[in-house]
């Protein structure tokens, strides 16, 4: 934050309290008597409801300049003026370290309890089971959704169809470490639109079998093979999903598949292991892997 922008915000905020302090103030400097009050009625309604100019009870008042007090101690404990840090030296990366180290002494050996089985045992624990479903809520439903069944460029984890495997090892190392799948765009390569035609109806058909006789086949061969396979089956080494099956990621119309051909595709799956450490990953992945059993 910058030095002025910081004097802005001190002046702005400091001026705002002594201006409705002086508001207080000013407002009851002289208050009026009862019959100065029936006096000065100006209003009557329905004949005998009369409006009179009464002012604030001083109980009221009072409350109002205990609030700016509690206001200005606010301000002088906790950073809240611009770069003045406050007395307390507070702030919320400290105090979200303690609650984090706090919930560490707490749950830590129940984690590691579970971190240190494997996988295929923690998937019959019920306990373990229900932990990993929380810590999928926390952090894997908002891409791949409450009920895993994935969306458009998220993976479904309820299938079979696995990008990178789908084994206990597979799974945490894409939630340990993360992934980066790219598919590069080859619109270049192609010499008119008719080739890129081609090539998308020749990928949109593959479920259905291989056509060697399509003009797009050689192409396929030349650009594809090294990443998709000779069978279309995809290579899970590189994330390259298989091309003969009906489990598309991005969608299986001839817009979606011309747009990953011309454009690419850059799927990214961020790593989770330094916010949830190694024992709650075991624990994920066995649920994730529960999943799709």
């Amino acid at each position: 934050m910058s030095s002025a922008f910081s004097w802005y915000i001190i002046i702005g905020t400091v001026g705002s309290m002594l201006a409705c302090f002086w508001l207080v103030v000013w407002t009851n400097r002289q208050r009026a008597s009862s019959e100065e009050i029936k006096e000065s009625e100006s209003h009557v309604w329905d004949e005998d409801v009369r409006e009179l100019n009464n002012p604030l009870p001083m109980w009221w008042l009072w409350l109002f300049i205990l609030t700016l007090i509690w206001g200005g101690g606010y301000f002088l404990y906790y950073p809240g003026l611009g770069s003045f840090g406050g007395l307390g030296s507070w702030s919320q990366e400290e105090q979200y370290l303690k609650e984090v180290a706090a919930a560490e002494s707490r749950y830590g050996p129940m984690f590691a309890q579970y971190g240190s089985m494997d996988a295929e045992q923690l998937v019959n624990d019920p306990t373990a089971l229900n932990i990993g479903k929380s810590l999928y809520s926390n952090y894997c439903a908002q891409c791949h959704g409450s009920s895993a069944l994935g969306g458009r460029g998220f993976p479904n984890l309820t299938d079979d169809a696995w990008l990178y495997g789908g084994e206990p090892a597979q799974i945490e190392h894409s939630i340990v470490s993360g992934r980066n799948g790219i598919m590069p765009p080859l619109a270049a390569v192609f010499a008119d639109e008719a080739e890129i035609d081609a090539m998308v109806t020749y990928v949109q058909n593959m479920p259905e079998g291989m056509d060697a006789t399509s003009p797009a086949h050689s192409k396929y061969m030349m650009l594809c093979i090294a990443c998709h396979g000779p069978d279309g089956k995809g290579n899970q080494a590189l994330g390259a999903p298989s091309l003969v099956d009906n489990d598309w990621l991005y969608g299986s119309s001839a817009a979606e598949i011309r747009k990953s051909i011309v454009e690419g595709r850059n799927g990214v799956m961020p790593a989770h292991g330094n916010l949830i450490g190694a024992d709650r990953a075991r624990i994920l992945t066995a649920y994730v892997y529960k999943l799709s059993r």
